[in-house]
């Protein structure tokens, strides 16, 4: 080293970027980026990223599965707002993520993830554990890297983390050679991150705002239909005020069910299969729907053809690629929903609206009627699982984050929380991926560390990750899971007993005691408790709520022949929805 060197660069003149290693400057683009948590699992082809991590304030997570990793970095980023980042071996420690990408994917949850890959020299040769992640990744990433040389990793995390989390938010993923990880080079943090040709669409156009504020004016029966772009858009109070301002009755989708608060007179609930019949009824009589952050989905809209036959529509979203998809927009406005409806607030106080109380009249008839807060605690001798879940929401209460599996007990745990604060809500949606719950619950603990935080999971969605239990209790993560064990797949066994003669072929899961969920549970270090009465119940949940050194499983032994109503059959008509078992609604024109 000259002496030069050791006074340092002259006055005036920038100092040299430090040399780096490949791996070095991975974990330094991360700190420079904000991250303060990850989920991963080391491996071979990521190994060299681990040593620098090793004396990083960036926080690592060691989950059991890369599948959980990733689900752990989704409900982070849903309990926050931030971007989850997880990390992982090439080969099958990347092909392990696939399914939480695909599931961030579908839900617009951003989410940054980092593989590792075999030598640049060994590409395409089926080297050991190569695996091409970009290629498999394409369809279900926002943008995928594949990156061989030292001196563009920071270039590419930090385009990676701005991509997932800009625009409509998505997964994005960094694979990268391990040669280059062990490489060096100076490291150079780009300033501003540019990305040509990639310009999400933030601010509406006015035109179209006045547009979308002339047709409500006229509509007599107008319906606001909001999806999971107000969560990500964070538009609450913007969507709060446009209610109050208008009157209009709101339906909200299943990850939108807490972007206005259940409780409100005009939240009518939740519209698609297993929604409320007031939300469908709406939707079907409507003549115009105002879709803000949401996207006609199957689910939502049963047989397209027949969906909302006399409405128009204003469909407001920040993806340009999502307007008129499945149903064509009289009024599209692209741009962040935040700022669209506080335009449409502004454009709508100097216009004169119609008196909506003979619609409001008509939607309230029909929660009124069909409406059945009679809960039965127990049949056949066993707990009801709606029951369950509705004590749950009561004393945990609305301030606690909720996160589901996937199944029976999500439709009910949507229709019997009680959604009232933004952002405390997850679950796979789009995807519908069993296994979700347990590693998102406990992405979104770490994310909200002084928050209650429940999972509501069934028993096959559980059995499918319940490793993850082992994390949260080796790192301090004291989540509460509650196990709605009616010993069966339970949704499948549903559609069976509905639609296949009640054959139930492979849908019996014996879990009455194979796993004893309550052994199981102590054995991956968490306590371990048990209901089987309604007494039992109240008991069990307020044990749960004082215990925050651990994690905790409470399993509830349940009815397996109870079923989740109202319920639209796939490719039906709305206008078909059942209320129980060969019973529809009796439909009645609005006054």
């Amino acid at each position: 080293m000259t002496a030069n060197e050791l006074q340092g660069p002259e006055p005036g003149q920038p100092a040299a970027p430090p040399v780096l290693t490949g791996a070095q400057a991975l974990v330094r683009a991360l700190e420079d980026l904000g991250v303060d948590v990850m989920f991963g699992i080391p491996g071979g082809g990521i190994l060299p990223a681990y040593d620098p991590l090793y004396d990083s304030k960036v926080r690592h997570i060691l989950m059991r599965h890369e599948q959980g990793a990733g689900h752990a970095a989704e409900g982070y980023a849903m309990s926050t707002g931030k971007v989850g980042v997880c990390m992982a071996t090439s080969g099958p420690g990347a092909t392990n993520l696939v399914t939480a990408l695909g599931d961030a994917y579908m839900d617009s949850v951003p989410v940054l993830a980092i593989t590792g890959q075999v030598a640049s020299t060994s590409i395409g040769t089926d080297a050991f554990q190569e695996a091409d992640i970009r290629g498999i990744t394409f369809p279900i990433t926002k943008h995928s890297f594949l990156i061989t040389k030292v001196e563009d990793i920071p270039g590419a995390i930090a385009a990676g983390y701005v991509i997932a989390k800009s625009g409509r938010p998505g997964p994005v993923l960094v694979d990268i050679a391990k040669d280059a990880l062990n490489a060096s080079a100076p490291y150079v943090f780009p300033e501003k991150v540019q990305l040509p040709g990639y310009k999400p669409t933030v601010k509406p156009n006015n035109r179209q705002l006045k547009q979308a504020a002339a047709m409500i004016a006229e509509a007599e029966r107008p319906v606001l239909y909001v999806g999971g772009g107000a969560v990500k858009s964070k538009a609450y109070a913007e969507l709060a005020e446009l209610v109050r301002l208008t009157g209009i009755p709101v339906v909200t989708t299943l990850p939108a069910l807490n972007a206005f608060p259940a409780s409100d007179p005009l939240n009518y609930g939740m519209p698609g299969m297993h929604g409320t019949v007031a939300a469908v009824g709406a939707l079907q009589r409507a003549d115009l729907i105002v879709a803000l952050g949401a996207r006609f989905d199957d689910r939502v809209t049963g047989k397209l053809s027949s969906f909302a036959p006399l409405a128009k529509v204003i469909h407001a979203d920040i993806d340009p690629a999502e307007i008129s998809k499945n149903r064509v927009a009289d009024c599209p406005i692209v741009g962040d929903l935040k700022l669209i409806i506080a335009g449409l607030v502004e454009v709508l106080r100097e216009t004169e609206l119609r008196d909506l109380s003979g619609w409001i009249r008509y939607l309230d008839t029909l929660r009124e009627r069909y409406t059945d807060d009679s809960l039965e605690p127990m049949k056949d001798g066993l707990l009801q699982p709606d029951y369950v879940i509705h004590r749950i929401g009561e004393l945990v209460g609305p301030d606690a984050y909720f996160g589901t599996g996937v199944g029976q007990h999500q439709m009910w745990a949507a229709q019997y929380l009680p959604h009232e604060q933004p952002g405390h809500w997850f679950c796979s949606g789009g995807a519908g991926t069993m296994g979700y719950c347990v590693p998102a619950v406990v992405g979104a603990k770490v994310g909200q560390p002084d928050a209650q935080v429940w999972g509501i999971d069934g028993d096959g969605s559980f059995q499918m990750t319940d490793q993850e239990l082992v994390t949260a209790a080796l790192e301090g993560i004291p989540v509460k899971i509650a196990v709605i064990n009616n010993q069966v797949l339970g949704m499948v066994r549903q559609w069976q007993t509905l639609f296949y003669g009640e054959r139930y072929s492979n849908t019996n899961l014996h879990s009455t005691r194979v796993p004893d969920f309550v052994k199981l549970a102590e054995a991956m270090g968490a306590v371990g408790l048990r209901a089987e009465t309604p007494e039992q119940v109240d008991e069990v949940i307020k044990q749960a709520i004082e215990i925050n050194d651990r994690p905790v499983v409470i399993e509830f032994v349940v009815n397996k022949d109870a079923m989740v109503w109202p319920m639209v059959a796939a490719g039906t008509s709305n206008d078909d929805i059942m209320i129980a078992r060969d019973m529809a609604p009796e439909w009645e024109q609005e006054d």
